[in-house]
């Protein structure tokens, strides 16, 4: 039976008094089943929302909750987790973690701007690294967020050849540091004995 079917069912049952138990009892099945239908129909339709550009915001009101915090709260609860977290809390919890540790990392690379461009100057220049590679470098280098060159840096250091160890040795120093700081982040974000969380969080 379709939407529309299970819809009519329900508002016949509850429109005729004489309705029968077997008639009420079909009219909840298929109010269940309809609640089924829409409870997955909503992500569906915040993903596409948000795939033509609707802001968190925008979508707020439509989902009936007051910020954009909220509204993207409620997508996260309701849409299915494809990274292991068995609760809609669950992927709450990740996906801030996950950004407390990109904050991080972010705030460290401008701090760090002009080491993080000397670095990446010299790997676009050693030499012996594949175009596509390279060309990662220096795109990345001309981005005006210092954090943009990590990704293609940790990417382009196991192509660095045997002439370049000291450089190689570098990035990956860089790489290790940043993944510390992401774990930190997280850490920090976890309770603690006692049911306190770490100094920093809120």
């Amino acid at each position: 039976m379709d939407p529309e079917s299970r819809l009519r069912q329900v508002g016949a049952a509850l429109a005729d008094p004489d309705a029968s138990p077997q008639d009420l009892l079909e009219a909840l099945t298929a109010l269940r089943l309809l609640r089924e239908e829409m409870t997955a129909w909503e992500p569906e339709l915040i993903s596409a929302a948000r795939a033509k550009g609707v802001s968190w915001a925008a979508l707020a009101p439509a989902l009936g909750v007051a910020s954009r915090q909220a509204a993207e709260r409620r997508y996260l609860r309701l849409n299915p987790s494809s990274s292991g977290e068995a609760t809609g809390e669950g992927r709450v919890r990740a996906q801030r973690d996950r950004r407390a540790g990109e904050r991080a990392v972010a705030t460290w690379a401008r701090e760090n701007s002009g080491s993080l461009r000397r670095l990446a100057g010299q790997v676009s220049a050693a030499g012996g690294l594949d175009s596509e590679s390279a060309g990662r470098v220096e795109r990345a280098l001309g981005d005006n967020d210092a954090a943009a060159l990590l990704s293609p840096l940790a990417e382009a250091n196991p192509r660095l050849g045997a002439d370049h160890q000291q450089l190689a040795a570098e990035v990956a120093a860089v790489t290790e540091h940043t993944d510390r700081l992401r774990r930190d982040a997280i850490d920090s974000r976890r309770p603690v004995s006692g049911g306190t969380r770490s100094p920093g969080t809120g």
